[in-house]
């Protein structure tokens, strides 16, 4: 870098031969120089940091921990520039490519120049920091409470009314653009209440067992449409202080036992439930601890009696859902292909009577999710920070391109105990 030169034209002039063609957004930098098309959209540096943070944790965390900081800015429609980036990254076929010794080279001369070397900028605050043995009791209250006990007023400017914070169902196809998302959002998650309760058979004075209840939607829906007893764990205080309140409130709240328990200490004595349902739980689980969860559910039903277990899956890298989710939303997690779920889950005897795949149905939820995150965005800074709408704003963007491209899913699982046992 010359004396004097802007640093939009250096930046450029550094990553040019990394990039595969012209710079496909228009680069503004905190010396106020900019560089590529007027008419593309617009990334902002305000900060050196931006490329420290490169140094210290290259790619995406390091582009992410700088976006939530504010040191990356994305004027205008933050999807509409991603989706821009990624067409050209496809196009171009710079996914997975990594820069030879002399591009490194130039990059840190560049670092050098720009003041861009030094120690690692601090954490942003909203990024999980949480310790112990990877799954272990303590650990994992830990995680659920970095990702659910922010106060359920945060989220209820998110989800609908119900507040079910799991992919809803669209009988009837995506959503017309013009649509309210308020009244999509509650007829989608109405629609998959009812899929949930038909497919467990569910009938006035059955037992439910519900895990990972969340704020209790489901666990409340099946009390109220079908008299169903429901014992409804989950291990965020905030929920259960909730869904507790919200079974009284609409009139089920001796239906409704909303307990404050990990999937691992609910007694072996508890073998008489009539359907089991674990709506996007298992993903938390771990896949050490897997095997487990799976025994739990075909320990809780009797015999003859339902599982439902809706999951997302993923192929290939990142299990987890890659360095940005694993750090700012859900540590710990882990995705796998649906037939290896189903294997683990049929393992301790369970047996598939049904599946449903809902990939579509989840990028149309998360789409919809976003136009209510973004019509409270004012309201979401006032009452949490920039920082934490930044960090949500990235996350449901990239939720619904994930499941609108195919490199994420989710499916219904509808499981049963069978009655008595077989020898093959």
């Amino acid at each position: 870098m010359s004396a004097g030169e802007p640093v939009a034209g250096a930046i450029v002039r550094a990553i040019g031969p990394l990039i595969g063609g012209d710079l496909p957004v228009r680069l503004e930098c905190w010396d106020g120089s900019v560089a590529g098309p007027a008419d593309a959209p617009r990334v902002r540096l305000t900060s050196p940091d931006a490329l420290r943070r490169q140094l210290w944790a290259p790619g995406e965390l390091g582009a992410a921990q700088a976006y939530v900081a504010g040191e990356i800015d994305v004027p205008g429609d933050l999807a509409e520039g991603m989706n821009h980036l990624w067409s050209v990254i496809r196009s171009r076929a710079l996914a997975g490519t990594r820069p030879g010794p002399k591009a490194v080279a130039r990059l840190a001369r560049l670092a050098v120049a720009l003041g861009a070397v030094g120690p690692p900028p601090p954490r942003p605050a909203t990024q999980s920091n949480v310790r112990g043995r990877l799954h272990s009791l303590r650990r994992d209250r830990d995680v659920i409470s970095h990702h659910y006990d922010l106060p359920t007023d945060f989220y209820a400017q998110i989800l609908d009314p119900s507040m079910a914070y799991s992919c809803g169902w669209f009988p009837a196809g995506p959503p017309e653009p013009e649509a309210n998302p308020d009244d999509t959002l509650a007829t989608a998650q109405h629609a998959k209440f009812e899929l949930v309760c038909e497919e467990l058979r569910l009938g006035s004075g059955d037992r439910l067992l519900d895990i990972g209840c969340g704020w209790g939607s489901m666990a409340i829906h099946a009390a109220a449409t079908r008299g169903v007893h429901v014992t409804a764990v989950t291990i965020s205080r905030e929920q259960q202080r909730f869904a507790r309140d919200r079974a009284v409130a609409e009139g089920v709240g001796d239906l409704v036992d909303v307990r404050l328990q990990d999937y691992r200490e609910l007694s072996a004595r508890d073998d008489s439930w009539d359907a089991v349902v674990s709506l996007e739980m298992g993903e938390h689980v771990g896949d050490s601890r897997y095997p487990e969860y799976a025994r739990v559910l075909h320990r809780c039903v009797r015999p003859g009696g339902r599982v439902l277990v809706q999951q997302m899956s993923r192929s290939g890298r990142h299990p987890g859902g890659g360095p940005f989710i694993e750090s700012f939303i859900a540590p710990d997690m882990s995705m796998r292909p649906p037939g290896v779920t189903l294997d683990l889950l049929t393992a301790p005897g369970l047996e598939l009577i049904g599946a449903r795949a809902m990939r579509e149905h989840y990028a149309w939820t998360a789409e919809q999710w976003r136009r209510r995150f973004l019509a409270h965005r004012e309201r979401i800074v006032e009452g949490w920070g920039e920082e934490t709408a930044r960090v949500w704003d990235l996350y449901l963007t990239g939720g619904t391109r994930s499941f609108a491209e195919g490199r994420m899913g989710v499916e219904q699982f509808v499981l049963r105990r069978p009655e008595g046992t077989y020898a093959l």
